[in-house]
């Protein structure tokens, strides 16, 4: 389909007409270990080679797995097979072909029953307007700097989910230590009360193991069954293919989690914990243990407890285990952190579930924000492909993109050049019987 924005000084034509996209060639894995050039795959750079394939500047466009991503490097370098590459440009700015090639829509154009791939044919056959030489150099410089922009702008936000990951972890080790509700304390800190969780009253059950409950007992679609996998930040998220029969699950009485237990992931990745909030039927798994706290307690706070920065470090350190952290009933009780009143632990949950609050209403913005961000640089690149970038740059240099200068004059350059280089046919010669 035509580009019906485009400039009328544009050229309407073919990728294949313009740029030729050459194999890239086979590279054992065991020898892109050099110290010299780049090897790239269709992921992008992955090791480096003391010889390039390609002696110049160019472009990689994946071929297969990762296809149509395209890769620039701006030094001699070295294409696997998995790719195109592109190393001659006639004249024309790489840059502005490395983003026309992003612009195109190669990576939608897998027609492979089993490893996807892209298509030569298919990608030559992708319709371009072809903008005069001059006008390429400016609408390069300009996406240069405007996607500079798009990227800084880009780096800021995605560095703010791991500053709001650091608030939340000192919002709990400040709830835990006490320093969270100083103030509402009035600054007396004579009756900070630090206990052991076991001389707190809190019960420790260890999940079923052996014989209780195998990997042969799950089925689709039953009673769920929960395990470290199902915990993240203190959410419980049920698995749909990790479930139990409701006859198996009745056999196992003992470990059936009841609304205000609180599940605690005891292999692998510490602070797994979450207070269970639903009456529908659970079970505790295998690598996971249920906590139950007494009349002096409340289970909310005890997950605050359990995924803090203070019980994360101690479990890591007392843990047993060689090869993966487990978590033990003797572990878990002797864990010491800061308990206070009822009426304290309650201010305590408040202030946290606040901040959190504060802090995941700032991520779901931050969210939104990178997902008008990524929109922007396709919508920047849009225009650039319209000429609107340089609507005004035309009307300030007529004389660049008429005559001599014109996109259909560069357009037959390209087409004699290319004449020239292919080579002749071999004819074969017939001899006399």
């Amino acid at each position: 389909m035509s580009n019906l924005f485009a400039p009328e000084c544009w050229h309407t034509t073919t990728l294949g007409s313009v740029i030729e996209l050459t194999y890239g060639k086979s590279l054992p894995a065991k020898v892109r270990d050099g110290i010299s050039f780049p090897v790239f795959g269709s992921n992008g750079e992955v090791g480096k080679h003391s010889l390039p394939l390609v002696t110049k500047p160019g472009l990689i466009v994946g071929r297969k797995g990762s296809f149509g991503e395209v890769h620039i490097s701006e030094e001699p370098f070295f294409p696997i097979d998995t790719t195109y590459y592109v190393d001659n440009f006639h004249g024309q700015p790489i840059r502005y072909w490395f983003y026309q090639l992003r612009f195109l829509p190669l990576n939608q154009l897998n027609r492979a029953t089993a490893i996807p791939g892209l298509n030569r044919e298919d990608a030559y056959a992708q319709e371009i307007t072809l903008p005069p030489l001059a006008e390429q150099k400016v609408i390069a410089d300009k996406l240069d700097t405007l996607l500079a922009q798009v990227e800084n702008t880009k780096a800021r936000l995605e560095r703010i989910p791991k500053i709001l990951k650091r608030f939340r972890q000192s919002v709990l080790a400040a709830a835990v230590s006490g320093r969270l509700t100083e103030e509402w304390r009035n600054g007396d800190n004579r009756d900070r009360s630090f206990k052991k969780l076991g001389e707190a009253g809190v019960d420790v059950k260890t999940g079923p193991f052996g014989s209780a409950l195998h990997k042969s007992d799950y089925v689709i679609g039953g009673i769920p069954v929960i395990n470290p996998m199902h915990i993240s930040e203190g959410t419980i998220t049920p698995s749909d293919s990790m479930t139990i029969s409701q006859q198996k699950y009745m056999s196992l009485e003992a470990w059936h989690l009841r609304k205000g237990d609180v599940v605690v992931g005891r292999r692998g990745e510490m602070g797994r914990a979450s207070v269970v909030t639903s009456e529908e039927p659970q079970l505790c798994g295998t690598g996971s243990m249920i906590l139950r706290v007494g009349n002096d307690a409340l289970p909310e706070y005890l997950e605050i407890i359990l995924r803090s920065p203070t019980a994360v470090s101690y479990f890591n350190s007392a843990s047993v285990g060689s090869t993966m952290v487990n978590l033990n009933q003797k572990v878990i009780k002797n864990l010491e952190v800061y308990f206070p009143s009822l009426n304290e632990q309650t201010e305590i949950v408040r202030r946290v579930d606040q901040l959190f609050a504060h802090a995941d209403r700032i991520e779901q913005q931050v969210n939104n924000a990178l997902a008008r961000v990524n929109n922007l640089a396709q919508s920047i690149l849009a225009k650039a492909f319209r000429g609107e970038l340089t609507e005004q740059w035309r009307k300030d240099n007529p004389e660049l993109i008429s005559g001599e200068n014109s996109a259909e004059a560069l357009l037959e350059r390209i087409k004699a050049e290319r004449a020239a280089v292919k080579p002749a046919k071999r004819i074969r010669r017939k001899t006399n019987a």
